[in-house]
């Protein structure tokens, strides 16, 4: 069974019956993650993969004015590197956990959006923003790169020549041409995103939570298939769902015109 947690750098809320608020919480640094923010979001992830319960999707957003700045420099400045490495493998780690988390996450990004903030943005499975949001991979400024599946997930988004200028450069882009590459979802009008984010996840806590968990898994693995390989695997995730409950309320409910109860069983 999920249970709520609150930890010094990561606040857990619920909204609704179904949804996860998880806001990274350390707005004096702009959200600049550090190593308990790492094992915090760990612990939640590892959670959501063990028994998700009652919660069918995860937004993710960032406490004050920015959703993440990226790692926190400060901290770094003087780790050695095998203390780097030690703190790295953690983030490493998250980034696996949420791509296969068995429910979705949504970014609702408020703010600055920069380095490993982005790449755990583009770890989710969609992202929102508000209009006055900028984005940016800056590690190549101070002599790493990327190192959280950014160049990965990025070029997946926006395609690899953009993917090239941006992180090659450390571009800041803003949420106008995020939405314009295809990397952000929705652009929303200041002080709303995460209100509308809220709202999309509500429409997606509506659908049965066993086909989102089927679909989502089909999607991610899909992609990383040829086509027919992809469409078999399809199939998988498909016919397991014909023997759900959820299946028979589901065509019971569009038959008598009321409102599907899932139980996620």
């Amino acid at each position: 069974m999920f249970e709520l947690k609150q930890y010094d750098s990561v606040k857990c809320e619920r909204h609704g019956e179904h949804t996860l608020v998880v806001t990274l919480n350390r707005p004096e640094v702009l959200n600049a993650m550090n190593g308990e923010m790492g094992l915090a979001m760990q612990d939640i992830l590892r959670s959501l993969h063990e028994d998700p319960d009652w919660v069918r999707c995860v937004v993710l957003t960032g406490a004050g004015r920015a959703f993440c700045a990226g790692g926190d420099l400060k901290i770094r400045n003087n780790q050695s590197v095998r203390e780097w490495t030690q703190w790295h493998e953690i983030s490493e780690r998250n980034v696996e956990l949420r791509m296969e988390c068995p429910v979705p996450w949504i970014a609702a990004v408020n703010g600055a959006c920069y380095a490993g903030g982005l790449e755990a943005a583009l770890t989710c499975d969609f992202i929102y923003a508000d209009a006055g949001a900028r984005f940016a991979l800056t590690e190549c400024k101070i002599g790493i790169m990327p190192g959280n599946m950014g160049p990965q997930n990025l070029a997946r988004a926006v395609g690899d020549r953009r993917a090239k200028e941006l992180i090659l450069s450390a571009r800041v882009f803003s949420a106008q041409e995020g939405h314009q590459w295809g990397m952000i979802n929705e652009v929303c009008e200041a002080g709303t995103v995460l209100e509308e984010a809220l709202k999309a996840a509500g429409r997606i806590c509506d659908c049965a939570p066993l086909s989102v968990k089927a679909a989502k898994r089909a999607i991610h693995i899909g992609l990383q298939l040829d086509l027919h390989s992809a469409f078999r695997y399809d199939l998988e995730c498909y016919y397991p769902l014909l023997t759900t409950e959820d299946r028979k309320e589901g065509i019971a409910a569009f038959n008598e015109k009321r409102k599907a109860n899932f139980k996620g069983c």
